[in-house]
């Protein structure tokens, strides 16, 4: 089992911004992929951005458009989301997602196992 816990959420001011952490515990041996997901109310859970235990990382690029920075520390065990230029529309519940299949970094929510309970940011404009 894997238990992610995020962080950083809050309310923030358009063109503002946060970065969120998402920490790992239990089964956390070389977690392949981690990624971010966020839900807006009413809208459909999408895909933000995702990263390989290498580096490597894939971004939703019609939603964050170079806005956002997806980066782990495998020694912690731990990801990270970086936002910034932020819009009223970045509104959501962000979640964290760990694969442990994957050997790279995915949008595919069925390639996570595990997610995090969400973490809400609001951007007021």
């Amino acid at each position: 089992q894997v238990q992610l816990v995020e962080s950083g959420g809050g309310l923030v001011q358009s063109g503002g911004s946060l970065r969120l952490s998402c920490a790992a515990s239990g089964r956390t041996l070389r977690i392949p992929v981690m990624g971010w997901f966020r839900q807006a109310p009413g809208k459909e859970r999408e895909f933000v951005a995702s990263i390989g235990r290498s580096g490597g990382t894939t971004y939703n690029l019609d939603s964050v458009k170079g806005r956002f920075t997806i980066s782990r520390d495998n020694a912690k065990n731990a990801a990270y989301l970086q936002m910034n230029s932020l819009k009223a529309e970045d509104t959501a519940v962000y979640y964290c997602a760990a694969g442990l299949f994957g050997a790279r970094p995915t949008s595919l929510s069925s390639e996570y196992g595990y997610w995090g309970q969400g973490t809400q940011v609001t951007v007021s404009s």
